[in-house]
């Protein structure tokens, strides 16, 4: 039975960084950077405590950056192709690599890697990194690629548009031109042009595309009705093969699979079955946001988690801000079916705008029922992102990235909250929240694998009970079962839900029996007389939550 796993997020590069005097659009020199050995074991360990299982370390494989070390001969990528100074860590300029931005040793950076994977397993947390197969840099080039392997783009026949063997499509009679272009500095020379990362086949991308990316070609030809060449294996699936194999040596346990919906399923069955052969253990999390392929993606794809953005996430969000009601949640569980208990759940990552800013809920604390739902409705897996525990704004003008409610991803920058935290300058409550929440998750039994019942559908509303501020559902496993009700508005509610004898049943719990009770936030105990007959009085502050533990 799949029991539940929380996932960290993190960011190397603003997590360790302790720079209070961070300036606007300025450089490595200037602003510094996190560091993979800002994660010590006392970090980890705290991060563990928090109620963590997994640590998604993001961006730390090298991308593209006008960052440049020359006593080391790495340089500067053009700045025609990079998105702010640090450069997004989904452009990568060599998939064998560290980013030299995160390392006090910059020859012995991998190294450096290897034992920031160790320390986290000795702290009792799953390594997970990106794994990015759908683009990589305008200029990549691997100087750390293993003995006898090729780069991207080496062998290529580049007067073919498309050629099943080929890593990349090519634009015939045409050079690339930049939207970022500085005619102060020389001209990035691409010809023939490289179709875009996003499926952009032009020459000349937007700013709104993903300009500074190449698209990585699986056997798909997008120039004839997407004809399906994938007998003999094309050569871009062995490439990626072996960077998978190449991590997982390093001690990796698992991999976040960037936009992994724009490459082909056929693609992930032959690989995820390949590579589990040798490593039995790899996690597989797939970013896809078309539901219609969930289970294709499951099934065929070989795939253990998908995110459920488009679903819940986005409806959690709704709900936050009022837009519709708390009923709605019950719809997302209903869509996915059997996929339910096998997608991420999450109400911030490095593409969302934080709870916290002023674009979302303006207040963390609004968040915390939503929290509550996206963490203990089911058994899918949660993720949280570093700093959201904090309660970080992510409203910072970093440069790049302008005031927008996320904590950037092409900047280098320090973040406050976790700053202050790593220094000890502060400590907010909602942390504490935080952990005794994912820790309730982790450690009781009936919602870390528990069978789930949604009281949403049988406590309509009532003088007693509002469907569009309150949610309420049951987790259950063997002889106990712990009763969730939790509040979306700044309203008190003195309310009364009802546990039907269907329930009870489908659950396999008695009826008209005395039960043993427990608080699980507040830990005080009781006994209870339950009966389908009887409505069960809740009483809910202001965003507030309820979790009482039913055990015969």
């Amino acid at each position: 039975m799949r029991k539940k796993i929380v996932i960290y997020q993190v960011l190397p590069r603003l997590f360790g960084n302790t720079n209070k005097n961070c300036i606007p659009n300025s450089s490595y020199e200037i602003n510094g950077s996190g560091k993979l050995e800002s994660f010590t074991k006392e970090v980890l360990k705290n991060i563990s405590s928090l109620g963590c299982t997994h640590i998604w370390y993001t961006g730390v494989i090298e991308h593209a950056t006008k960052c440049s070390f020359p006593i080391f001969s790495i340089y500067a990528n053009h700045p025609s192709i990079v998105k702010g100074i640090a450069g997004s860590p989904y452009s990568i300029i060599d998939y064998y690599d560290i980013s030299p931005t995160l390392s006090i040793d910059i020859p012995e950076r991998i190294n450096e890697f290897k034992a920031l994977v160790s320390r986290s397993h000795e702290c009792n947390l799953k390594v997970i990194i990106d794994f990015i197969p759908n683009h990589l840099s305008r200029e990549y080039h691997s100087d750390a690629k293993p003995k006898g392997i090729e780069d991207f783009g080496e062998r290529d026949l580049k007067n073919y548009p498309f050629h099943p063997m080929n890593n990349f499509y090519y634009l015939e009679n045409s050079v690339f031109v930049s939207p970022a272009e500085d005619s102060s500095l020389n001209k990035f020379i691409e010809a023939p042009a490289k179709a875009t990362g996003n499926d952009c086949f032009v020459h000349n991308p937007s700013l709104n595309d993903w300009f500074e990316t190449v698209k990585l070609n699986y056997g798909v030809d997008y120039t004839d009705g997407h004809k399906e060449y994938f007998y003999p294996i094309p050569e871009t699936w062995i490439k990626m093969e072996d960077v998978l194999i190449y991590w997982l040596k390093t001690g990796v346990d698992g991999f976040r699979c960037d936009m992994a919906g724009m490459v082909p399923v056929e693609f992930w069955s032959w690989v995820t079955k390949r590579i589990r052969k040798q490593f039995p253990d790899t996690l597989f999390i797939g970013e896809i946001y078309d539901p219609g392929r969930y289970c294709e993606y499951f099934d065929k794809g070989g795939f253990d988690y998908l995110y459920d953005k488009v679903g819940l996430y986005d409806t959690l969000k709704a709900v936050i801000r009022q837009e519709t009601g708390a009923g709605s949640i019950s719809r997302c569980w209903q869509l996915l079916g059997e996929s339910e208990d096998r997608m991420v759940n999450f109400l911030e990552n490095h593409d969302e705008q934080r709870i916290a800013s002023d674009f979302f809920a303006g207040d963390p604390l609004k968040a915390i029922p939503a929290l509550v739902v996206s963490l203990m409705l089911n058994r899918s897996a949660f993720m949280i992102y570093f700093g959201q525990e904090l309660g970080e704004r992510g409203m910072d003008a970093e440069g790049y990235s302008e005031v927008d409610g996320r904590s950037s991803i092409f900047d280098f920058w320090s973040v406050r909250t976790v700053r202050e935290w790593l220094t000890g300058e502060s400590n907010p409550g909602i942390r504490e929240i935080y952990k005794k929440l994912l820790n309730i998750a982790i450690q009781e039994v009936s919602i870390n694998r528990g069978e789930k019942y949604d009281l949403q559908f049988v406590n309509p509303a009532s003088s007693y009970y509002n469907p569009d501020h309150l949610f309420s559902f049951i987790r259950s496993c063997e002889d106990s079962f712990v009763l969730a009700v939790v509040n979306f508005s700044n309203k008190y509610y003195k309310a009364a839900v009802k546990i039907p004898s269907e329930a009870l049943a489908h659950l396999k719990l008695l009826d008209e029996s005395v039960y043993k009770t427990e608080n699980l936030l507040t830990n005080g105990k009781g006994e209870y007389y339950l009966s389908s007959n009887k409505n069960i009085e809740v009483e809910i502050g202001e965003y507030g939550v309820y979790l009482i533990k039913f055990s015969l």
